[in-house]
């Protein structure tokens, strides 16, 4: 379906409607009737056109030759059982391969599906996002899709509503973070998409062993907070009360006063239950272990959710 190389041209959105219903059980498959309205997200249009190709769950090809990555989202890369199938499919579509975002066999052909399913036949138009492009130079942007006598959607919105996409971690405006997060809330809640395999489900925080198997992957980690201190230019939001082998989150210093114009009381977070979401990452351990506590680093206040209410 997808070629030698993993991307979907628009020719094949009748295939890629199929394997929708397919990947993931049947609440997905009533997905794609939720509708997304219009989110507030994105700043003046910086460009419009057709969709040539897509290569994966938040990259596509306008039919110009230029390359388009969804800003703050998140799609799940090949696991290995995909990338062994699909022979080096990320290399070859021009997407590098970090091993970063990584999921469940199926994951990421869904989602690229999905993403080809609502592009098909559309105008995108696309907005500027706050963080205009990732390491690599390839542009973000958040993208509206048009199609006559309805209004624009937000592709990003409908990604996260059928629940194939998780909000990211560089989201920028706190008014369209809330937006993305209360539709990946509903498509969770609903074991829609993605949330059907429990891979996807927030990791345990007071296991740390599952945490550090997802190293430089993108991650929910949930769990109550032990203690909040701070050390030198860093803030820790510790999860358990051994510090070398324990979960916990690093927020720098110069970046609390986001948190704080969002709302989000970093010293207030000692004993409440929260969600994090982030690149996982590890330092080095003792007694002849190279990698023991696993951490994610907070830049953003979208990244952190107090869930006790929930």
């Amino acid at each position: 379906m997808a070629g030698r190389w993993g991307v979907l041209s628009v020719a094949t959105v009748a295939v890629a409607l199929s394997s929708l219903t397919g990947n993931f059980p049947a609440p997905a498959q009533g997905a794609a009737k939720v509708a997304a309205a219009a989110v507030p997200c994105g700043g003046e249009e910086i460009g419009r056109g057709r969709v040539g190709r897509v290569v994966d769950g938040r990259t596509f090809v306008l039919d110009d030759g230029r390359e388009v990555r969804l800003a703050g989202i998140e799609t799940p890369l090949p696991s290995a059982q995909d990338i062994s199938v699909q022979d080096t499919a990320i290399e070859g579509a021009g997407v590098k391969d970090t091993g970063a975002s990584r999921g469940a066999p199926g994951g990421s052909a869904a989602a690229r599906d999905a993403l080809a399913a609502l592009l098909t036949g559309a105008q995108v138009i696309l907005r500027r996002a706050e963080f205009a492009s990732d390491r690599y130079g390839r542009p973000f942007a958040y993208v509206d899709i048009a199609r006559p006598g309805s209004p624009p959607r937000s592709a990003q919105a409908e990604l996260l509503a059928q629940g194939f996409a998780r909000v990211g971690d560089l989201v920028g405006d706190p008014s369209c973070a809330a937006a993305l997060l209360r539709r990946e809330k509903a498509a969770r809640a609903g074991k829609l998409g993605l949330w059907a395999d429990p891979y996807y489900d927030p990791l345990p925080a007071d296991r740390p062993a599952d945490i550090l198997g997802r190293r430089g992957r993108f991650a929910l980690v949930e769990g109550d907070v032990v203690s909040v201190h701070g050390s030198g230019a860093t803030i820790y939001v510790n999860f358990g009360r051994r510090w070398s082998e324990e979960f916990a989150v690093t927020i720098r210093k110069r970046n609390e006063r986001k948190f704080k114009a969002a709302g989000v009381d970093v010293d207030g977070l000692s004993g409440r239950r929260v969600r994090v979401r982030g690149f996982i990452e590890a330092h080095g351990g003792f007694a002849g272990s190279p990698w023991r506590a696993p951490w994610i680093e907070a830049a953003r206040p979208e990244q952190i959710e107090t869930v006790d209410r929930e």
